[in-house]
């Protein structure tokens, strides 16, 4: 008799979402392939001034699943203000929605 322990976690979910998350616009560029590659994001400040970042240094990418809601997770470093800033950009496929996440 087998248990099957580590089978079928291909789908694993990654739980909630850590971090302070803002929603934001980004414009990307899809490849022939499917990667999605952050060109740059908008973001709206305390004063309510729309910021456009257009330093995004993309260092990894993985697919995850956020409370069962598949998404694609961007590890980067931006650049506000002459000072690098290390945050999560994700994008939730089914709401076709961008966030920013502080760490």
């Amino acid at each position: 008799m087998a248990f099957g322990i580590g089978i079928n976690n291909e789908n694993q979910d990654a739980g909630m979402i850590r971090g302070s998350q803002q929603d934001i616009a980004c414009e990307c560029w899809f490849t022939q392939k499917g990667k999605i590659i952050p060109l740059m994001i908008k973001v709206q400040d305390e004063d309510g001034e729309i910021r456009c970042i257009k330093q995004i240094e993309v260092h990894s990418q993985e697919a995850k699943m956020y409370a069962g809601i598949p998404s694609v997770e961007f590890d980067c470093t931006i650049v506000i203000m002459k000072q690098k800033i290390p945050v999560k950009l994700l994008y939730f496929q089914t709401e076709n929605r961008w966030a920013l996440n502080y760490r």
